[in-house]
């Protein structure tokens, strides 16, 4: 197995399509060690990756967030932000953070929020005196926020490869989602002081009212979503359902920008999506099947942590290892591949599910904008055509903080379990 992490990683930095990197060699290996072995065991692990219900609502999350995207939604809720707080120091890198915190109530993906954000807020920023790698900085790391922001896409993941509530994990997300915004801004509201970039005039009584008017349904988006499950209306599969309903109605009944041929492009987009999404699945059930099958955490781990951790050493070894695994591969991978190496100890040491989920979804976020693989750094050189240095430039100070998160999340767990232990659910 040393030789295959090798010729991925080799791969990997020659440029090969991620799912060949993550399937070839693996193939390969099982062809050379197990000659006779029956490859439609293979097919059959690829198969159950995406089979498991609870999955069909990802698609008809990333079909509602393209709709949303495809309209005025992101638009209307920067404005609706940037008239409250555009006119206080760092305004505009606030208004970036809590669209995209909000955006991501709609998206549940760090993509879509870097694409639909990033487009409208990037060249008001620019504008207003701050450098290009900052904006880039500011856009990938607070997009980030959208991963924990429900209905996030590694909550689905995480809930269906642990077994774990959904609905539970999609609550717990919100405090941490809700302290990054906070942390964030109070780092941009300081910066912004210090390179003295200039505000914006105070906007009116009027413009205020025309913004909340233009921008408050947005928000009934996420309150379908969450509201309807904590009510017990919906399950996380119809919820997903209700949310396509919704911003079919929001977009083509109420703003009337939804024609046809944007629905029919937002429906093939969501295809295309949820094909390269499944097939990472797919691919991740796969490898994770072939560590199982060499009985490889048995052979590691007790290395690792020992025959009897404690809940922190394994919370920290957990973290550590989702960390650096997001730093180089899809985040969905990762959680496919490493929650059922860990998933014995957290029954062992009695680890809280929803804690454990929350942080390993956020790890996910971080990997999502950390060099060198970081797939928001590659949508960002992608959207606003900058070179790779430039986006990874401005990356440091956020991922401190995001570590800073994480750290703050494990010494005070409330953080993140509250709102599920008070939901009852």
């Amino acid at each position: 197995m040393g030789i295959v992490g090798l010729v991925m990683v080799a791969m990997l930095m020659l440029g090969f399509p991620f799912v060949i990197v993550l399937l070839g060699p693996v193939l390969a290996y099982l062809g050379i060690a197990f000659p006779n072995m029956n490859l439609q065991v293979v097919t059959q692990q690829l198969i159950n990756g995406f089979s498991p219900p609870a999955l069909v609502c990802v698609p008809m999350f990333i079909l509602a967030a393209n709709i949303m995207t495809s309209g005025t939604a992101a638009s209307r809720l920067v404005e609706m932000i940037r008239v409250f707080v555009g006119h206080i120091p760092g305004g505009l890198a606030i208004t970036t953070n809590a669209s995209c915190t909000l955006f991501g109530a709609v998206s549940g993906s760090t993509q879509a929020t870097v694409s639909a954000i990033g487009g409208t807020m990037r060249p008001m920023l620019l504008k207003a005196g701050y450098s290009s790698s900052f904006t880039l900085g500011l856009i990938i790391n607070a997009s980030d926020i959208a991963l924990l922001i429900p209905p996030s896409i590694g909550f689905i993941v995480y809930g269906v490869v642990t077994s774990t509530s959904i609905g539970k994990l999609f609550l717990a997300g919100i405090g941490p989602g809700v302290l990054i915004f906070v942390l964030f801004s109070v780092f941009v509201f300081f910066y912004s002081k210090i390179k003295k970039i200039a505000i914006m005039e105070k906007s009116s009584k009027s413009e205020r009212v025309k913004a909340l008017k233009d921008g408050y349904l947005v928000l009934g988006f996420p309150i379908i979503v969450v509201g309807g499950i904590y009510a017990g209306i919906f399950s996380p599969t119809e919820a997903s359902a209700a949310g396509v309903a919704y911003a079919i109605m929001l977009e083509g009944l109420i703003y009337k920008t939804l024609t046809a041929a944007k629905l029919k492009k937002a429906i093939l987009d969501a295809g295309i999506v949820t094909g390269v999404v499944f097939i990472l699945v797919g691919a991740g059930q796969m490898f994770s099947w072939l560590i199982s099958f060499l009985r490889l955490p048995q052979a590691i781990m007790p290395g690792i942590i020992g025959t009897d951790p404690t809940q922190l050493q394994l919370i920290i070894v957990v973290v550590i290892a989702y960390f650096v695994a997001c730093m180089f591969v899809d985040p969905i991978v990762a959680i496919y591949v490493l929650s059922p190496i860990f998933q014995p100890y957290v029954v062992m040491t009695g680890i809280d599910p929803i804690l454990l989920g929350t942080l390993v979804v956020l790890q996910a976020a971080i990997g999502s904008a950390t060099p060198p693989f970081g797939c928001d750094i590659f949508t960002a050189q992608l959207i606003f055509r900058r070179p790779y240095l430039e986006v990874i430039k401005s990356t440091p100070p956020f991922i401190l903080i995001l570590v800073l998160s994480t750290v703050l999340i494990v010494m005070f767990p409330g953080i993140a379990t509250f709102l599920p232990n008070a939901a009852g659910l």
